[in-house]
């Protein structure tokens, strides 16, 4: 062969190999908005996956908190470039189904793309604030959680309370954390993140109250808030009480005063069971989670929790190969040995039955009670209308003015019950205001 047919052979096997389907992955663009440990769970998920076959390729990008990120790829929809996943937290379900054609249902996208596929298969506590009246799930449950009761250990031990036995009622919350700054906690008796998901949602589904009419928005959008009730409006003048000597200390709208528990500074915190990771990684002391606390003259209580965290939405206007390399993902990420290990490293809850089942039958929650605390909240009652979640649309304009109104409450400048008055107020006109704009 003369030199020349050399170079012509050498050139055709490059353009071949280059032409190679290895060399024609599609790829998948997936919006998130997780960071630290949890952006590294995203990550490896993506990384598996990639190495798992070779005619997708998953590309994660974190975009900032959840109502960035939820603006991020409506915006990026209307602009013609949205990302083909995006992961939305809970509360921004009621707009993403608002969104039409912005949307492609996952029971019907699996469908399509001939994926196995089973609603069933998945926790119902989890599907059912996913999917529609019908039953048909519209986004792919993700990354789910409760809220749950953090407390230090040795906290209790330092303040003579038993490690092993939490409070279980909200009187005895109080009573416990006047205890703990006894016994040198001054700043803080006791705290929560998320003021408005633990002290209004939660509180109102733990308790089997209305947050509001409808099912709390999830039969229709034509829904009135209910949270002054008398039972909010005690709990709120019993947190504006305990704050003025630190037996109670707020900790902010989000989640961004958690590091005062796995500082030490707070040795009882209601949040998320999703703060786990962060509590295993940064405590220097024996912790331990326990359910919400609940009022015990309210009958019936407790009721179940609610979820929170995220699911992943897929995005409108994909090609159907797209959409087939999606739907291969999602069947990746509902793996059974992949479900019970994600859960028993992130601490988010496992999505499918299967999985919860195998860590169960592998004796894990005997070492690592506290990760199953979050299903036992969710699975203590069947759910009734009023805990079985919550489809309220612009949830995240509604949760600041509630948080505006509950700091009015701890700050003085109104009593309690005109600040949940007023929180309902408000909340209604935007609840009047989304309703009329998914009418049109």
């Amino acid at each position: 062969m003369s030199k020349v047919m050399k170079i012509a052979a050498v050139a055709a096997a490059t353009l071949a190999a280059w032409m190679s389907p290895v060399s024609a992955q599609t790829e998948i663009q997936w919006w998130h908005a997780m960071t630290g440990p949890n952006n590294d769970v995203i990550v490896k998920l993506a990384e598996d996956f990639n190495a798992a076959q070779k005619d997708y390729k998953v590309v994660p990008t974190f975009k900032g908190n959840y109502a960035d990120t939820m603006n991020a790829g409506i915006a990026a929809f209307r602009a013609g470039g949205a990302p083909h996943i995006l992961q939305v937290f809970e509360v921004g379900t009621a707009t993403m189904m608002s969104a039409g054609g912005a949307i492609k249902p996952v029971q019907a996208m699996m469908k399509d793309a001939g994926e196995t596929f089973d609603p069933g298969n998945y926790l119902s506590a989890i599907t059912g604030y996913y999917s529609t009246v019908k039953g048909e799930m519209l986004s792919f449950p993700f990354n789910s959680s409760s809220s749950v009761m953090w407390y230090n250990k040795d906290a209790f031990k330092k303040a003579g309370l038993n490690p092993d036995a939490p409070p279980k009622t909200w009187p005895e919350v109080f009573d416990a954390a006047k205890k703990l700054k006894a016994a040198g906690y001054a700043n803080c008796g006791f705290s929560t993140a998320w003021t408005t998901w633990l002290n209004i949602e939660q509180l109102s589904a733990w308790h089997n109250l209305p947050l509001a009419t409808k099912a709390n928005g999830m039969d229709g959008f034509d829904t009135e808030l209910k949270f002054n009730d008398p039972l909010h409006v005690k709990h709120l003048e019993m947190l504006v009480e305990l704050q003025k000597d630190k037996t109670f200390d707020y900790s902010g709208r989000t989640n961004t005063g958690e590091g005062r528990f796995s500082s030490g500074e707070c040795p009882i915190f209601m949040t998320s069971s999703a703060f786990f990771s962060a509590v295993r990684a940064n405590a220097k002391f024996e912790f331990g989670n326990a359910p919400m606390p609940y009022y015990p003259d309210v009958a019936g209580a407790p009721q179940n929790s609610i979820i929170g965290g995220a699911s992943l939405w897929v995005m409108g206007g994909k090609k159907a190969d797209e959409y087939k390399g999606v739907a291969k993902f999602f069947t990746f990420l509902s793996d059974t040995d992949r479900q019970a290990g994600l859960h028993t490293k992130s601490g988010y809850l496992p999505i499918t039955k299967a999985a919860y089942a195998k860590v169960k039958e592998s004796g894990f929650y005997k070492d690592a009670p506290y990760l199953e605390t979050p299903l036992l909240e969710l699975t203590n009652k069947e759910p009734t209308e009023n805990s079985r979640g919550l489809r309220l649309g612009n949830m995240v304009q509604m949760r600041d003015m509630w948080s505006e109104e509950i700091e009015s409450a701890l700050n003085g400048k109104k009593s309690a019950k005109q600040a949940l008055d007023d929180a309902v107020t408000r909340g209604n006109v935007v609840l009047r205001q989304f309703e009329k704009s998914v009418s049109r």
